[in-house]
């Protein structure tokens, strides 16, 4: 990613450097133009992991997950939780689609961060972001440079100029499909404005979102922060029972671990339900498998020790799931192997060719 480069002067400050419309990672009003190129090919290979700090990954794991990337050779990655501040002083309107740059530490973090995107394989990649405010949240798209999406926005609603809060929305239009990468906010413990009403407001957004969307397939990834069914943890009746700090939800519904309240689980199969999606990895994996079966794995110190969640999806439409290849979860074990320093592992999706006959039905 070399573009991302920018010469630092003798006082370690970057240089100005002008914008290219056509390069649809630098424009800052959230929309890229339409490629102009005949592209024979479209992505296949989609990646998605919940970093936990893309920078802590950069800094401590970095090796190891370019390993990765390069032997699974994905054509998208989708990243959640980044936790890099947006770009803009205090005093400033914060520009979400661009990294913080603007101190020596911020400017320190961005070189070490964008060296690792410009070596291989990253440097394949052309990179989107939409970053909060400070270092919480925030997400990334990463799509290989032979593939060109004709529109990326980053809010539910498709505004172009406009961010989701906190960055938790990156939508690209390819000419085949809608790709959408998620952050979902977790539900919390307890019935306030930061918890189950944030939650709920989200999952009727989401639900409209996908409804929207409906003209082509679309692909949904990211961390979705829910559990659907009591196979996608390890333990269910753990789960189903947790408090914080002995506090019970004056709604039964809303009882149990963020992410495993039956209130959630239930908004969850109506999204899919209305929207007509399909969870791509229960669909090719119909037994509980301990081992290699969720995504999110507990704390291996404390009571957490070997509780683990499928919270990490691929969702796609109906339409889609006679052109799944494989779905598969890359990490295992309650040492979190696979995980590459995150408490998330690397989930992967592939397809066969998206036809005509599926664009168009």
């Amino acid at each position: 990613m070399k573009r991302f480069f920018q010469p630092l002067q003798k006082d370690g400050s970057f240089k100005k450097r002008s914008v290219d419309a056509s390069s649809p990672d630098e424009r800052k009003d959230g929309e890229s133009k339409e490629h102009t190129a005949d592209h024979k090919k479209e992505p296949l290979k989609f990646l998605s992991w919940n970093a936990n700090s893309f920078l802590l990954r950069v800094k401590n794991d970095w090796p190891e997950f370019a390993k990765f990337v390069t032997d699974l050779d994905p054509d998208v990655i989708a990243i959640q939780e980044v936790r890099m501040p947006a770009a803009g002083s205090k005093k400033e309107p914060k520009i979400p689609g661009e990294l913080k740059d603007d101190t020596s530490s911020s400017r320190e973090e961005k070189q070490i961060l964008m060296r690792a995107l410009s070596s291989p394989p990253f440097s394949n990649f052309r990179v989107w972001w939409s970053l909060a405010d400070m270092k919480y949240a925030g997400t990334a798209l990463l799509v290989k440079k032979c593939f060109q999406p004709k529109m990326v926005s980053f809010s539910l609603d498709r505004t172009a100029s406009k961010h989701e809060a906190d960055g938790r929305v990156i939508l690209a239009e390819f000419d085949s499909f809608y790709l959408l990468n998620t952050y979902s906010p977790n539900n919390g413990w307890k019935e306030e404005e930061s918890s189950f009403q944030r939650r709920r407001k989200w999952d009727k957004r989401i639900s409209e979102c996908v409804l929207q969307l409906s003209d082509k397939p679309l692909i949904w990834c990211g961390d979705l922060n829910v559990s659907h069914e009591e196979i996608d943890v390890s333990h269910p009746e753990f789960f189903s029972t947790a408090k914080l700090n002995g506090y019970i939800p004056p709604n039964k519904e809303d009882c149990g671990q963020p992410g495993f309240t039956l209130a959630e689980r239930k908004r969850f199969g109506a999204i899919l339900k209305e929207g007509k999606l399909v969870d791509a990895y229960r669909l090719l994996h119909k037994e509980k498998d301990m081992e290699r079966g969720f995504s999110w794995s507990g704390n291996p110190i404390g009571k957490y020790r070997g509780k683990r969640m499928r919270i990490d999806y691929f969702i796609v439409s109906e339409k889609l799931k006679d052109k799944i290849v494989a779905c598969e979860m890359h990490g295992h074990g309650i040492e979190l192997e696979g995980f590459y320093g995150s408490d998330h592992c690397p989930v992967s999706l592939e397809l066969s060719k998206i036809s005509d006959d599926c664009e168009k039905s």
